[in-house]
C-alpha cells in the first residue's frame, strides 16, 4: 500500500529458479496474495492503535482510539516497518489465492514481487512456503514497471502482472507493454474505496482472475 524509488535492473530469472521458455506471471503479495490490512489492523490494534477503512490509504486510516485526526505520518510508517520486520508472516492468503496459483503453476513461471521493505524478506519467503505459494521472490519498491519490463524481457513467452495498486499497474503498462495487466484487491472492505481504471481488468474472485490470467497468457 506504500510507494517508496525502484532499483535499476532485474536478476535474472535463471537466478531465481525460473525458466525463460514458459510465461511469466508477476504477483504482488499485500491484499494480493495476502489480506495484509487485516493481518496489520489486528497488529496496530495490538499496540494501541486502530486501522479505520475510510480511504484507500494507509497511514491516513491509522488512529488513535476516539480520535478524528489520523496518526502522525512518521509514526504509522514506524508501525509499519515493525510489521514488515517482525509480524508479516502472520497474514493469511487471501480468498481462492493458493489454489489458483496451483493451477497456474504447470502452465507458467510464478514470481512474486513485493514492494516491502528488506528486513521482511525472510517472514516473506517463509509465508510464502508455508502456504505452498511459489517460493521466487523479489522485494523491491517504489514503482513496478522497470523491474517488470527487465524480467519480462527474458522470457520469449507471454506474461501477466497482478496488482492492487493503479500506479503500479500503469507503470507496467508503460514500461512492459506487451505484459497483460490485471487489478485485484482482497480485503472486502478496501474494495468500494480502491480506485479502478479501464486500462486494467478489476477481477476481486481468485478463481475467475486466475482463468483470466491463464487466458492471456495462452
Amino acid at each position: 500500500m506504500v510507494e517508496v524509488p525502484s532499483p535499476p535492473g532485474a536478476p535474472t530469472l535463471e537466478s531465481l529458479g525460473l525458466t525463460r521458455d514458459r510465461p511469466l506471471v508477476i504477483v504482488d503479495v499485500d491484499e494480493v496474495l495476502g489480506l495484509f490490512m487485516k493481518g496489520f489492523g489486528a497488529f496496530v490494534a495490538e499496540r494501541g492503535y486502530e486501522l479505520r477503512f475510510e480511504r484507500f490509504a494507509l497511514f491516513q486510516n491509522l488512529f488513535r482510539p476516539g480520535a478524528t485526526e489520523h496518526l502522525d505520518i512518521a509514526e504509522g510508517r514506524r508501525l509499519f516497518d515493525e510489521f514488515f520486520r517482525t509480524g508479516c508472516g502472520e497474514i493469511e492468503p487471501a480468498p481462492g489465492a493458493v489454489e489458483a496459483l496451483r493451477k497456474l503453476r504447470p502452465r507458467a513461471e510464478l514470481l512474486i514481487l513485493s514492494n516491502a521493505p528488506a528486513d521482511a524478506e525472510r517472514l516473506r519467503g517463509e509465508w510464502l512456503k508455508r502456504h505452498g505459494l511459489p517460493r521466487a521472490l523479489i522485494l523491491s519498491s517504489g514503482p513496478k514497471g522497470p523491474i517488470t519490463a527487465g524480467l519480462v524481457a527474458q522470457t520469449r513467452a507471454k506474461s501477466a502482472f497482478i496488482d492492487d495498486l493503479l500506479p503500479n499497474l500503469d507503470s507496467v503498462a508503460e514500461h512492459s507493454p506487451r505484459t497483460a495487466t490485471f487489478q485485484h484487491v482482497a480485503d472486502l472492505r478496501l474494495r468500494p474505496l480502491a480506485p479502478r481504471s479501464d486500462r486494467h481488468p478489476r477481477i476481486d474472485d481468485w478463481a475467475e482472475l486466475g482463468e483470466a490470467i491463464e487466458a492471456s497468457i495462452s
